[in-house]
């Protein structure tokens, strides 16, 4: 069997196939790849190409007062030449722009339904900032890869270029508030340590706690990764909400953020409210911060329905003259008869008092803290350039320490991982992007979506995936290959992100570049058979907007033959493509010549096909599209078989690490789950380890167990205790809409971790045979290798039923639930602390009003 399976396949291969490799081998030469230098030219051309978005000059001069633009005082502009609020204009669709109706000539307003969208401030606020609109297109003309470009403003409104349609949704509502998004929180405010105090006496029941604890989950929301935090209840006692987080601030990042929520609750009110020693802890633990903790802003955030006690001796001995720490008062309720006090503290530590009285004002009054620790920043006029998971941001802001807002641009992550070319990082390399805080901006094995019926959503922890959880991670259903790995890593210097590579001890040390003619390599690039990876970057074809039109390979003649001489190509790449074109040139008139030959090729054979370094892949289909049976196999949607910018082909992957000389025998993903006579098995030479799952021969096969800290489960009962699953319990909805958009919370799916069984073949057994006893028969089973392959033979005794003494293995994935010691709890990941701060300006005022 394996003499007529090797040479049925390997009659396609093409025995003198490399001979034309040995006619130019005297011109190629080995280069030895350093992952520290390349890890440095990577980061260093990502810095150039960030540092190009960076239009901040253009964007503070078009809006700020010492512009040449006239200010409008009044509600409209003086000659009423603008589109009014709500009307249409036309679109067209793009393709730069993900194929939306856009228009590329103007920028379009978006007003919140809770705004008012006819508000002298609003409308005063569309005409000034319509100056952005030229600097929108003027930019898009210099650089046609920009994409998104955007103001988010103080008071509302969000303007966006090129201009799109709002939709509403269902319910004619428009729910995107700019302000609430954590690209504007972060470009609004520096880092900051927020302790929040409830008040859970008796005087707190009803609605007041309803409320109360919507604040908090409010505040909450308005911290990042880059914040610290701790919630405190108050009553005749004190006590902390996690025990565990006593006397000290953790992390603002997603898990501790729903764990508080999860917490805050099951607060329940009780005796009466003692104010004075909740202050005095907070004070206390906010001056003990030295290594834990933002080490700039400082605030207490006091939530509460009243304050009787005389509290001026804590603020004399804890915060004045100083006034470091900030104090944010929220009054709950509609009783006023303590609003003087609880205003009082707030005016006199240089933060800001707000009364709620329902839900529906506790969006508006939570984000005024915002405005106020902008303060300093807007008064100095720091114009700090912010980098987040996936915008780049400057804060624009006028003279008087009001906030104005904040504009920005979208950077495409692909943008920025192709400067990272795969070409160069091997066949099982690749690279990866951190954010200042541990977590994946950009990996090839990060899933962001998860599919929830047959629509496709991001998972609530998508940005908050730390590295540990994808490198350790393997997706059910994935094929196992056992690699050595090198990690280099360095800063990208002006921004929070680090820049990582992973080069595979082997095919990653080593690179081999040879040099042939263009007239040569183009004569074989043009053959029927060749194609090129078309998410890879040969030449940039997104520049010039003309250039959008041609494929890869399209732009790679055209620049060869001199018709568009401007195009901008990686030369490296396009001489690694034409050398593989010509190497491999005589592939195509072998085939070409089995194909003539109707008795040359043994029946079933569909396709025959190879794929080299650069990304070129010759394919030849002996069987017509109909009579296939791998219809999708290295079609364009076939993703897992064919290049791509995360990963070279799965049989290029698995073929590269089996024994040379050995073929590997595998089905394609997506026939796995056909009935077997229609399977389409591939066959690739140069193959791998080979991971089987068989029940039977227990001696040649070796159970391991996997694990996938990326999976979803169906959510359960979770208690607000020390027991927590290692990533984020996210609530999927709100309180107040859970019960009519959540009618069975079991069908919800939430994040987990999973482990799952797998079977690891041991290639040194050639054969292993051995007899099961099941009850009143047994069966005896016989299991050899078979040469030259990947493949075992299994022969098994049919007439004796052993399911009942032996059921079959469950391979699906179950849930691994963790219960975290305390001081794993509070320990923080390895971080690299934002740079800018701004905590302080003289010139602040000690108002507890804005409008003081």
């Amino acid at each position: 069997f394996s003499s007529l399976l090797f040479d049925s396949v390997y009659e396609c291969v093409f025995p003198s196939s490399l001979q034309k490799y040995k006619d130019v081998e005297p011109l190629v030469k080995m280069v030895e790849v350093d992952g520290s230098d390349l890890v440095k030219d990577f980061a260093e051309e990502m810095e150039k190409m960030l540092g190009r978005k960076m239009i901040k000059n253009v964007f503070l001069d078009s809006i700020s007062p010492d512009s040449h633009h006239e200010m409008n005082s009044g509600p409209c502009p003086p000659n009423g030449n603008y589109v009014e609020l709500g009307q249409e204009f036309p679109l067209e669709k793009n393709e730069h722009f993900n194929k939306l109706p856009v228009n590329t000539q103007m920028s379009s307003i978006q007003v919140p339904t809770n705004v008012y969208n006819k508000d002298s401030e609003i409308l005063n606020g569309v005409y000034m900032s319509e100056a952005l609109n030229d600097i929108f297109v003027d930019n898009f003309e210099k650089d046609p890869t920009l994409t998104w470009q955007y103001f988010g403003s103080a008071t509302g409104f969000f303007r966006l270029y090129p201009g799109i349609q709002w939709t509403p949704d269902e319910n004619g509502v428009v729910a995107f508030d700019a302000r609430n998004r954590n690209w504007y929180i972060q470009a609004a405010t520096s880092p900051k340590d927020i302790i929040i105090v409830v008040d859970i006496s008796g005087s707190m029941k009803g609605l007041r706690l309803t409320i109360a604890k919507h604040t908090i989950n409010t505040i909450l929301e308005t911290l990042g990764e880059n914040d610290f935090v701790n919630v405190i209840a108050y009553s005749d006692y004190v006590s902390y909400v996690e025990p565990c987080f006593k006397g000290t601030l953790v992390q603002a990042d997603l898990d501790n953020r729903e764990h508080f929520k999860l917490l805050v609750e099951q607060l329940q009110v009780k005796g009466e409210g003692k104010v004075k020693k909740a202050m005095k802890e907070s004070f206390r633990v906010l001056n003990e911060v030295c290594v834990r903790g933002s080490l700039c802003n400082q605030a207490i955030m006091l939530i509460t329905d009243g304050a009787m006690e005389d509290f001026q001796e804590v603020f004399e001995e804890f915060n004045w003259p100083e006034r470091r720490v900030r104090v944010f008062t929220y009054l709950i309720g509609r009783e006023l008869t303590f609003a003087e006090n609880v205003k009082w503290i707030a005016c006199n530590n240089k933060g800001y008092y707000t009364h709620i009285s329902t839900l529906a004002d506790v969006q508006e009054n939570v984000m005024e803290y915002l405005h106020v620790l902008s303060r300093p920043m807007v008064i100095n006029h720091d114009h700090d350039i912010i980098w987040t998971e996936a915008y780049m941001d400057t804060v624009v802001g006028l003279s008087h320490g009001i906030l104005l807002g904040v504009v920005g641009t979208d950077v495409p992550l692909r943008e920025l991982m192709r400067l990272a070319p795969r070409y160069k990082l091997g066949v099982h390399g690749y690279a990866f992007l951190n954010t200042n805080n541990g977590y994946i901006l950009s990996h090839p094995d990060l899933r962001p979506l998860y599919k929830e019926g047959k629509k496709l959503k991001p998972k609530p922890n998508y940005n908050s995936v730390d590295l540990s959880e994808v490198e350790a991670t393997v997706e059910k259903g994935k094929r196992v290959l056992f690699l050595k790995n090198d990690y280099f890593y360095t800063t990208i210097n002006e921004t929070p992100f680090s820049l990582g590579i992973v080069l595979t001890r082997g095919h990653g040390e080593y690179i081999f570049i040879g040099n042939i003619s263009v007239e040569e390599g183009l004569h074989d690039l043009t053959t029927s058979d060749v194609t090129i990876a078309n998410e890879w970057t040969y030449c940039e074809t997104d520049i010039d907007p003309h250039h959008r039109k041609y494929s890869q390979l399209q732009a790679v003649i055209r620049y060869l033959t001199g018709k568009e001489p401007e195009l901008e190509c990686d030369e490296e790449l396009l001489q690694q493509t034409m050398f593989d074109a010509v190497v491999t040139a005589p592939m195509e008139a072998y085939w070409t010549a089995i194909m003539l030959n109707t008795s040359g090729l043994d029946e079933g054979i569909e396709t025959a096909f190879l794929g080299t370094r650069s990304g070129l892949m010759r394919v030849i289909r002996f069987a017509e599209n109909e009579k296939r049976v791998a219809k999708k196999f290295l079609s364009p949607l076939d993703k897992e078989n064919i290049f791509t910018l995360d990963h070279f082909p799965v049989w290029y992957r698995r073929a590269a690490e089996n024994p040379a000389g050995k073929f590997l025998y595998y089905i394609p993903r997506e026939d796995t789950r056909g009935i077997f006579p229609n399977m389409a098995v591939t066959a690739c030479l140069r193959v791998c380890v080979c991971v089987c799952v068989c029940v039977y021969p227990r001696a040649s096969l070796h159970r391991v167990s996997l694990y996938d800290y990326q999976a979803m489960c169906k959510m359960s009962q979770h208690s607000a205790s020390s027991a927590r699953p290692l990533l984020s319990v996210r609530a999927l909805c709100s309180i107040s809409v859970c019960a009519e958009r959540v009618k069975n919370k079991a069908d919800v799916l939430q994040p987990c971790d999973t482990e799952y069984p797998s079977f690891v073949y041991d290639p040194s057994i050639k054969e292993t045979n051995s007899i099961i006893k099941c009850g009143r028969c047994q069966k005896m089973f016989v299991g050899q290798q078979i040469p030259d392959s990947n493949l075992l033979l299994m022969v098994v005794q049919s007439d004796c039923d052993c399911s009942r003494q032996y059921p079959l293995i469950n391979m699906e994935p179950k849930e691994v639930k963790y219960i975290l010691p305390c001081d794993r709890m509070k320990s923080m990941k390895i971080r690299r602390r934002p740079e800018s701060c701004h905590a302080y300006h003289p010139q602040v005022p000690h108002s507890c009003l804005l409008s003081d």
